[in-house]
């Protein structure tokens, strides 16, 4: 009697030629991955995407993890007895609240995720972007507006922009098969550990890399015409468009980072940049390895 084929096995083959041109094309390129605090496993996040980091270095290509950490920054923050206070989205950080900010971010997050990449056989490094000779900053001012309308600077300690990103020692951790995991803490002029906005560090570390995708993981499933509705997605956004949706308050708190490190990042010489919702199953090989995707791509 002849054997008939599940077709959902069949599908499976097919779901692999999907998949093929984008591995070929892809092989032996970096993709820069942010891994938001908010999507990691412990805050709902899903699990999956340590096996999507996984996959993508055992087909050829070299991810590259950018990690956050706010979440276990805040609640190390309070255990201490230290209060959390901030200043345009950026948390004032102290003496005191920097080391703190360096222990969770290297010592707990970074170190959480090289043990979920080694459990599933990846090969992982863990970096401080500091310690590895990665990232030097210079100390951030914020500006404020005050009542009366004028602006002032304001010392918010020890925060830091980016002033030049080395990305040989990223290089060589890829190019011995390894999946970099780096912390953004940077080193300031002064010889201190400064934090630096996960976002940005992503951003920089891609242009510096010149990464061929910059994809950020997030807890919304892209950039949307109106923010409250999941459906208004926007599938593809030209890079010149970033300024607009700015201005018009469409993307506004915690996406302005990431968009300006995205406009930032084509504009240098990334080749695209994407915005995921990183609790959704296999998020990154649905991304990077399908015609749809599931997130907004910006392109230059």
């Amino acid at each position: 009697m002849e054997k008939t084929l599940d077709y959902k096995i069949i599908e499976k083959a097919e779901i692999l030629i999907e998949a093929f041109p984008y591995i070929r094309a892809f092989r032996d390129k970096i993709i820069v991955v942010k891994y938001g605090g908010s999507t990691q496993p412990e805050e709902g996040g899903s699990p999956t995407i340590m096996a999507d980091l996984v996959f993508m270095e055992t087909v050829g290509m070299r991810p590259v993890v950018v990690h956050g950490g706010g979440k276990d920054i805040s609640r190390r923050l309070e255990a201490s007895g230290i209060e959390s206070e901030w200043v345009n989205g950026l948390r004032v950080t102290d003496k005191a609240s920097m080391q703190v900010v360096e222990d969770t971010l290297f010592g707990e997050v970074n170190r959480r995720i090289v043990d979920g990449l080694e459990i599933l056989d990846g090969r992982a490094r863990g970096m401080s972007a500091k310690d590895a000779g990665v990232m030097y900053v210079t100390q951030h001012f914020a500006t404020v507006e005050e009542e009366d309308g004028e602006t002032k600077r304001v010392d918010i300690g020890y925060v830091g922009d980016v002033a030049r990103i080395d990305p040989e020692p990223i290089r060589l951790a890829c190019e011995e098969g390894m999946i970099p995991v780096i912390s953004p803490v940077g080193l300031g002029p002064d010889g201190e550990s400064y934090n630096v906005n996960a976002d940005t560090a992503a951003g920089e570390i891609a242009r510096a890399l010149q990464a061929e995708k910059l994809v950020f993981l997030t807890d919304v499933n892209g950039i949307r015409r109106f923010p409250d509705d999941p459906n208004s997605q926007i599938s593809t956004l030209h890079v010149n468009d970033v300024e607009m949706l700015i201005e018009r308050g469409i993307a506004s708190g915690g996406m302005i980072p990431k968009l300006r490190a995205c406009e930032r990042s084509v504009k240098g010489g990334v080749h695209k940049t994407h915005i995921i919702d990183g609790s959704v199953p296999h998020a990154l090989l649905l991304e990077i390895f399908t015609r749809e995707g599931i997130g907004t791509q910006i392109v230059q």
